[in-house]
């Protein structure tokens, strides 16, 4: 009975289900002061689960959900949502499908300090699971499709919001083929649903990997819903899954492979304004237009998209959305260029969808950047509407360049439109399409006119103080940015040339570079474009990003720009040579010695290729790096040698087939060149070790064309991936590189200016693991004992595990291993080299002597959803080549090593007592300190349960001294 009463008492404030919809329909103001007793009401009701009235209660909270402002309900988001969850599993479909959508609403609207909390009631409930487990017994036959729209979108808003989530969706093989069999359903409102769950997903990388795996009906189905036809809630949910499968470069590429001119087609009708129909462009049209425009943005990367943006017309709708009476009017009618400029000015005056052009100015610079040499206009009149984009991207850039100083003063979304004019205008002006680079010369010339003059000496002016005072405040960088990008194009411009380098460019440009470098601020060029940044796409995890172009260098990339038009300016204005001496021979750090260290470690390939540009300028060819620095320690090394060059002057060479194979198989004859891998094979099957490995040395007779020192500074190229030569050296190394098929050095050679997107040339040995180095491998790695059950390999019959590998990679890249060969013992004459570690740690050793680069063990949620034996079977690798790194005198690879420990150790603290164990095992005393500084907040715990009973005294007192160095600095702080 006491019960009963309590039960009553809760329920007294409104009575029943019908009073409570009552209430609620009068609006907020007669709720505002009883929410309390509402929620706590529902809440017993949801809970006593009674079958007459849950439906109507159900009800009754997505109605309070759309009355209370959320601000108000979001206390109230623990004691409502647990109920809620509850029933998603409800045998009555229409309580779980009220139930579902009252917990999306919640969800959709949780602010971002109540996330944590909210997870964790999700993970107590398993509410994924249980939300899988129903979409997996989903019949669309028999059951309401509003039940699986509802439960759909839950785990959709789930998914974006807690990246956690998304493993077990698409780690659910059976999971995955329901959703593929509902995307082909003919029912528009299922595939949406599909496509939501897929956009979610899709912000995982490993989960976008796999939709793409076998993504073409999904491309297909994204592609309708993206269509003019569908309500613009469809289209949007289309937009969002392209923008999150192209998040990255490869997964673009790869829908590409499968739907390239459909999806263009897509983009550019999502661009066209006047797909929504005439009238008022509203919030939701608008939105959709920045959606569409955000997805135009992949006209960054390379590719056979850009000639469907043009063919669909991508012009008329970029300038139909700067001008906005721009369709229905008679451009013919504006004959002269003074006539379009004026119509063009007019136009951009009017500010219209100000909110897109850094979009526009962005797309209009990368289809320019992209762009065929030969391209030309058709006859359906773009040229026209091109010239007319031209002039309005050059208006605007000089609108930047003319404002001067005040462009710190400027708000926040003139910057991102007047970096993003200025860089379509750099981008036009340098372009390789001849068409389009000579009209924005010419219309930027004009458009300058008549003070082009005052314009360049300010800019220069402002450069110049920029890094005289080492200011570095953010509006100084944004001006700086429009500066370096207006120098850059003045230098495009012949009748401006003179006065740059007569007004010190060269010295305030090289200045601001050593001024850069010297600082290292490493900004990314989305720092001035804040439109790149996207709501739906900041939660994205386990995507791998390839670093773009200009990488967190953007700065410096405009700046050895300019500095490479001047370099090259100057040298060809003979009156001119003492000014590029002076700035070369500078009393401060050498210029040629900063750009070498920026070929070594600008962390992007745009500022390395302009450095190497102006390099060249000077006589020094390629592109230095750590690798090649050590192969080229074994150029003339006769010991390890196989192949030796013959001149007919009966000079000789002696080198190495492995790098000549790899680098540069031209310069070897047919004869020499290894077996194919079919060959390969076939011949290993009767071979035994001793015999495949026996050395072999061949004498190749060269031509008299080839001349002995160009042939030797090719050799430096290939083995150190950078040569140093004058001019007429460098006259007989052209045809040479060019009968090599050397494209990066011969660009070089004939000093031609970087071209955008370029990647820097390769110089890893990769290659040679392969069937192609296979033939010339002359020594064996053996791992120590392992549990490899079946092993096998494809050129000899060893038993155990091993590698085929090069004794000059070897002697190359270690010490311990180059004094063992040259020591004269018996060991130095083996075939075979026992490496004292494992078999998964030497396939991690190999590649990093041939490559400079160490594999990474499994990222974001495949390394969090593994068990902590297996995470600890990842890292021992690692810790064992840490062990070498001392055994064997291994430069670079420990650091790295290091690296991958501490920070898969950071995010799996629980690894810590198993790694300080091992780390003492091993003496790496400073990787046991880190894991007793991991353990350290833990130590009382840790000390309670009994754990650290498992380590020795030593390791105990470790962990206790760094957990009262932990107490004292928590101490300092508070």
């Amino acid at each position: 009975m006491a019960e009963e009463r309590t039960t009553e008492a809760l329920w007294t404030p409104l009575h029943s289900p019908s009073r409570l919809f009552h209430a609620l329909s009068l609006g907020t103001r007669s709720l505002s002061d009883s929410v309390a007793h509402i929620v706590e009401a529902l809440v017993w009701i949801l809970q006593y689960k009674s079958g007459a009235v849950l439906s109507m209660a159900a009800n009754v909270v997505v109605k309070l959900l759309t009355v209370i402002p959320s601000s108000i309900l979001q206390q109230y988001i623990l004691d409502l949502g647990d109920p809620l969850l509850s029933l998603l599993s409800s045998n009555q479909l229409e309580v779980a499908i009220s139930c579902a959508t009252a917990m999306n609403m919640f969800l959709s609207n949780l602010i971002v300090k109540k996330e944590k909390q909210v997870w964790e009631m999700l993970k107590e409930r398993n509410t994924v699971a249980c939300i899988v487990t129903e979409i997996r017994k989903f019949s669309y036959e028999i059951m309401p499709i509003d039940y699986f729209q509802g439960i759909a979108s839950l785990l959709s808003t789930i998914m974006w919001r807690w990246p956690q989530s998304r493993y077990a969706v698409w780690n659910d093989t059976v999971l995955m083929k329901v959703l593929d069999t509902l995307l082909v359903k003919p029912d528009l409102s299922v595939k949406v649903a599909v496509v939501k769950l897929y956009s979610s997903l899709g912000l995982c990388g490993n989960a976008a990997k796999k939709l793409l795996d076998n993504g073409e009906a999904l491309l297909q189905t994204m592609v309708l819903c993206m269509d003019s036809s569908c309500p613009l809630a469809v289209r949007a949910e289309g937009f969002r899954l392209a923008q999150c499968l192209a998040t990255n470069e490869q997964s673009f590429l790869r829908m590409t492979s499968l739907c390239c001119e459909p999806l263009v087609k897509a983009i550019v009708c999502g661009m066209n304004r006047w797909s929504f129909g005439f009238g008022k462009i509203l919030s939701d049209k608008m939105s959709l237009l920045v959606e569409a425009c955000h997805l135009g943005l992949v006209t960054r990367w390379a590719g056979k998209h850009h000639i469907y943006f043009w063919n669909h017309g991508i012009e008329k709708v970029l300038l139909d959305l700067i001008l906005e009476d721009f369709h229905g009017r008679q451009l013919q009618h504006f004959s002269s260029l003074e006539e379009q400029i004026t119509m063009a000015q007019e136009g951009l005056n009017k500010n219209f969808l100000h909110v897109l052009r850094p979009y526009i100015w962005n797309i209009l610079g990368w289809l320019a950047t992209y762009c065929e040499e030969d391209f030309t206009p058709n006859a359906n009149g773009n040229e026209l509407h091109i010239k007319v984009l031209i002039i309005c991207a050059c208006l605007e850039f000089v609108n930047s360049i003319s404002m001067g100083h005040q462009i710190c003063e400027i708000d926040a979304m003139q910057t991102p439109r007047s970096e993003s004019a200025s860089w379509a205008v750099l981008m036009m002006v340098y372009s390789p399409c001849k068409y389009i680079s000579s009209n924005a010369r010419f219309i930027f010339s004009e458009i300058l006119l008549p003070n082009g003059k005052d314009y360049l000496k300010n800019l220069l002016h402002s450069l110049n103080y920029v890094s005289s005072v080492d200011c570095s405040g953010l509006s100084y960088i944004h001006q700086a940015v429009v500066d370096l990008l207006g120098l850059t194009c003045y230098l495009g411009l012949p009748e401006y040339q003179r006065h740059v380098i007569e007004g010190k460019g060269m010295k305030i440009a090289s200045a601001f570079v050593r001024w850069y470098w010297r600082n290292h601020m490493h900004i990314k060029r989305q720092r001035f474009n804040p439109h790149w940044d996207n709501k739906f796409l900041k939660r994205t995890c386990c995507w791998v990003h390839a670093e773009e172009w200009e990488g967190d260098d953007v700065l410096l990339l405009y700046g050895l720009w300019a500095l490479a038009e001047l370099v090259h300016l100057s040298g060809c204005l003979k009156d001119n040579r003492d000014i590029y001496c002076d700035e070369v021979n500078s009393k401060e750090v050498p210029l040629v010695s900063i750009l070498q260290e920026i070929c070594n470690d600008a962390s992007s390939d745009g500022p390395k290729w302009f450095a190497a540009y102006i390099l060249s300028q000077f006589g020094f060819y390629g592109f230095p790096s750590k690798l090649g620095k050590r192969m080229g320690k074994a150029l003339n090394e006769d010991e390890h040698a196989d192949i030796q060059f013959i001149l007919t002057d009966g000079e000789t060479l002696s080198v190495h087939s492995v790098v000549l194979v790899v680098r540069c198989p031209s310069l070897l004859p047919p004869e020499v060149l290894p077996f194919d891998e079919k060959a390969l094979t076939n011949a290993s099957v009767t071979d035994d070790a001793e015999k495949i490995h026996e050395k072999f040395r061949k004498e190749v007779r060269l031509s008299a064309h080839v001349d002995s020192q160009a042939l030797l500074r090719l050799l430096e190229y290939v083995y150190f991936g950078f040569l140093e030569a004058r001019d007429e050296l460098v006259n007989k190394l052209k045809p040479l590189a060019k009968s090599c098929n050397l494209q990066s050095l011969l660009r070089l050679l004939y000093r031609k200016s970087p071209t955008w997107g370029t990647p820097i040339p390769r110089s890893d040995l990769a290659a040679a693991l392969g069937p192609v180095g296979q033939r010339c491998s002359d020594i064996i790695l053996e791992a120590k004992a392992t549990e490899l059950s079946s092993w096998t390999c494809s050129v000899c019959s060893l038993p155990v595990p091993h590698m085929h590998v090069h004794k000059v990679i070897l002697w190359s890249s270690c010490d311990y291993l180059r004094a063992l060969f040259e020591s004269g013992m018996q060991e130095s004459h083996s075939q075979t080299i026992k490496v004292p570690i494992s078999w998964e740690a030497m396939i991690k050793l190999v590649e990093w002597l041939y490559t400079d680069q160490l594999p990474s063990p499994p990222k974001g949620c495949l390394w969090d959803n593994i068990d902590s034996e297996e995470k600890l079977y990842h890292l021992l690798p690692y810790i064992e080549l840490c062990w070498l790194a001392d055994f064997w005198r291994l430069e670079g690879i420990q650091d790295v090593c290091y690296r991958v420990i501490v920070s898969c150790l950071d995010s799996s603290r629980e690894l810590s007592i198993k790694i300080i164990q091992i780390a003492s095992k091993f003496s790496l005393w400073k990787l046991a300190e880190v894991a007793a500084e991991l353990m350290a907040p833990l130590y009382n715990k840790l000390r309670d349960s009994g754990d650290l009973e498992q380590l020795d005294e030593f390791l105990v007192d470790m962990v206790r001294t760094a957990s009262v160095r932990h107490c004292q600095e928590i101490s300092l702080e508070s």
